[in-house]
């Protein structure tokens, strides 16, 4: 405690502004990571704070997806510590499904976040060997600044918390409607219309796929090269397949007999646009954090041609878009498939070494 209160007399308007001493972790975010912390900690009577800007868990799950979404991978790979989902829940759990998993989950280990509280910062201070984290408490139209003073910092906000815009030219002149994947819950409203959607990976290839579902013309741009792969391969999950063998083989062989088993089942996909990256997908997302794309039905589209593949986009005018290839496609709207970022960068004060 003489640290704590050292702490105090180097901040001249300490005692103006509200804190609180946490005798324990403080976590930030109250999604699935800072859930099975709690629970965890919870099991081991360890106390703790969850701070979570939005007003519920799982912010990313109930605001910002899609409605047809389900788990991409088998659920005995999603489920939380301590608790597996229930034995009726499909292999592949819906979006509702998990939601409600993860509100069972929340109820059951009496976790209870501190919600509308936003972190701004969160320094280390040497000198008494806490952290300070300061939060925007908001209520209404009310902000209130706070303050938790703890040893330990859990970050849990994970690799999505903050959308991806590019800037392409001409974009604020294009006119009709632009979302962001996030802002995309069905294309019962694209009925009929041009849509261009915006990126390739798993979000792209199923917001096109949906759209063709409720019967609009998606375009999708491939800027990139993208490892697409089977969600299954002869019955079997093909991460559960890739895992398997990384039990007994190299990465690079994996990523091999990974290929040769997607080229049995998928085939050349490279004819239809979609050129592979010289690296192989497991290799790829260790060492650059790319998730391959698991296909649930947009490549049968795609060979259809129901699905457009386009190459990267030059610039927007009114009403239509400029691709790479010099081609000119009339669209009447744009969804910005174009990924997530941490925020962790904006409020974790590290010092430089």
């Amino acid at each position: 405690m003489e640290n704590l209160f050292r702490l105090a007399d180097q901040d001249q308007g300490f005692f103006q502004r509200k804190w609180t001493l946490v005798n324990g972790p403080v976590i930030v975010g109250a999604g699935p990571s800072g859930l099975a912390t709690a629970a965890c900690l919870r099991e081991q009577g360890v106390p703790y704070v969850v701070l979570e800007r939005a007003e519920c868990i799982a912010s990313l799950w109930q605001k910002r997806t899609y409605d047809r979404l389900k788990l991409h991978l088998p659920k005995q790979f999603c489920q939380l510590p301590k608790m597996p989902f229930p034995e009726d829940f499909p292999e592949y759990p819906t979006k509702r499904q998990f939601i409600e998993y993860l509100e069972s989950y929340a109820k059951h280990f009496d976790i209870n976040p501190k919600f509308n509280e936003c972190v701004q910062s969160a320094r280390y201070d040497e000198t008494s060997g806490f952290w300070r984290v300061k939060t925007v408490v908001t209520s209404g139209s009310n902000r209130t600044e706070f303050e938790y003073i703890c040893r330990w910092l859990v970050v849990a906000t994970g690799e999505n918390a903050e959308r991806v815009v590019p800037d392409i030219e001409g974009l604020a002149e294009f006119g009709g409607e632009i979302i962001h994947a996030c802002d995309y819950k069905s294309g019962e409203k694209f009925q009929g219309k041009k849509v261009l959607v915006v990126g390739c990976g798993n979000s792209g290839m199923e917001v096109s796929l949906d759209l063709c579902n409720h019967n609009a013309s998606p375009s999708m741009v491939v800027r990139s090269s993208v490892h697409v792969l089977p969600r299954e391969i002869f019955g079997k999950s093909t991460y559960e397949l890739a895992f398997f063998m990384l039990k007994w083989l190299p990465i690079w062989l994996v990523d091999k007999l990974m290929l040769i088993l997607t080229w049995l089942v998928l085939g050349n996909v490279e004819k239809y646009g979609l050129k592979r990256p010289s690296i192989g997908p497991l290799e790829l997302k260790n060492t650059r954090g790319k998730t391959p794309v698991l296909d649930i039905g947009a490549l049968e589209k795609i060979k259809s041609g129901d699905i457009n593949v386009v190459p990267g986009i030059k610039r927007f005018s009114s009403g239509e878009v400029e691709l790479l290839n010099g081609e000119k496609l009339d669209i009447d709207s744009v969804i910005l498939a174009t990924g997530y970022r941490s925020n962790v960068p904006s409020w974790l004060q590290v010092r430089e070494c």
